[in-house]
Formats: C-alpha cells, structure tokens, sequence
C-alpha cells in the first residue's frame, strides 16, 4: 500500500514537473510546445516535451531557462545534447525529455509523429512559423551523417528492373507501327 501510495505521488511530482518545464517554455515564448505523456509507450521518460524557437540565441534561452528552473527546484539533468549550432537540443532528466528544435529541423524530423496524438495532455506556445522559401521537410539543412545514400541490397536491382521493362514497353508500341515511308 505505502509503494503504491509512494508511485502516485512520483507520478504526481513528475508531472508537474514536467508542467512547470512547459510553463518555462510558454514564458520564453517557445513556439508549438507540446506534452506527452509516453509512461505506457516507453521506457526512456515518462513526458516527452518537444518545442521548437525562432532563432539560435532564442533555442539557447529556452533552455538556459528550463535548466535554471529545473536547477532551482533542485533537479538536475542526466545529461544534455546538442548546441545552438546544432539546430536541436535536448535535455533529459531521466522521466522527462525535453527537445528544444528550430522549425526546419522539427519539420525534417517530425518527433511527433513517433507518439500517438491522444497522449498529448498539453498544447500551447505560438504556432509555428512558416517555413520560408527553399527550407522545410525536403531543404532542412540536414546532418552531414544523413547525407550518405543508403544501399539496400536487391532494392536498386529492382528499380532497374523495373525501368528497363518500362522502357520494353515503350519501344514494343513503336516497333507493331508500320513506318510510314
């Protein structure tokens, strides 16, 4: 009874924790901050914040802030990732990871999408802003480990397979017409 007792109060905890990491956010005016809650879908955190700023020196203020909140009420991080620089960062305190994106890297990666939308239980923060011209999912600038192409072995055969019984098909229509001469 006391363990049981002893986890809901945890979980209470650590919710508003993660709350108050959404309510720093929404004070550095963090554009599409969304909460979700992934206790039942995963074992790496208990929330999963994402939100994304308009700028670098406005990433490095989210998270400065969340990190001094955070620090103030006593929690520290288990560990940080990324930079400005890196148009991503995250900042994991164990149950609750926190991804801090600039537009264009959130809209390449679409982090969402990897948890169901009913678990959202916070949604806020401005929209996001428009992606400008020649950036967004197909022109994010995207890490130099990505830009390999990726070899599937019998994938490529069959692509060429493929086009060459495209281009059998196209010269069999040409070859039953008579010429005209």
């Amino acid at each position: 009874m006391t363990e049981e007792i002893s986890k809901k109060t945890f979980d209470v905890e650590t919710e508003a924790l993660a709350r108050r990491c959404v309510a720093v956010c929404e004070e550095r005016k963090a554009a599409a901050i969304l909460l979700f809650d992934v206790r039942e879908q995963t074992i790496l955190a208990d929330y999963f914040i994402v939100c994304s700023g308009t700028s670098l020196p406005h990433l490095r203020a989210i998270s400065d802030h969340v990190r001094r909140e955070l620090q103030a009420a006593g929690v520290k991080p288990r560990g940080t990732e990324g930079s400005p620089s890196s148009q991503w960062l995250v900042l994991d305190y164990g149950v609750i990871l926190v991804h801090i994106l600039m537009p264009e890297m959130r809209h390449y990666y679409c982090l969402e999408d990897l948890w169901d939308n009913r678990k959202i239980i916070y949604r806020g923060g401005e929209p996001l802003p428009a992606v400008r011209p020649g950036q967004g999912r197909g022109t994010a600038v995207i890490p130099p480990h990505l830009t390999s192409a990726t070899v599937i072995p019998g994938v490529e055969a069959e692509a060429e397979a493929e086009a060459e019984d495209e281009d059998d098909a196209g010269s069999e229509g040409e070859d039953s017409h008579p010429s005209m001469s």
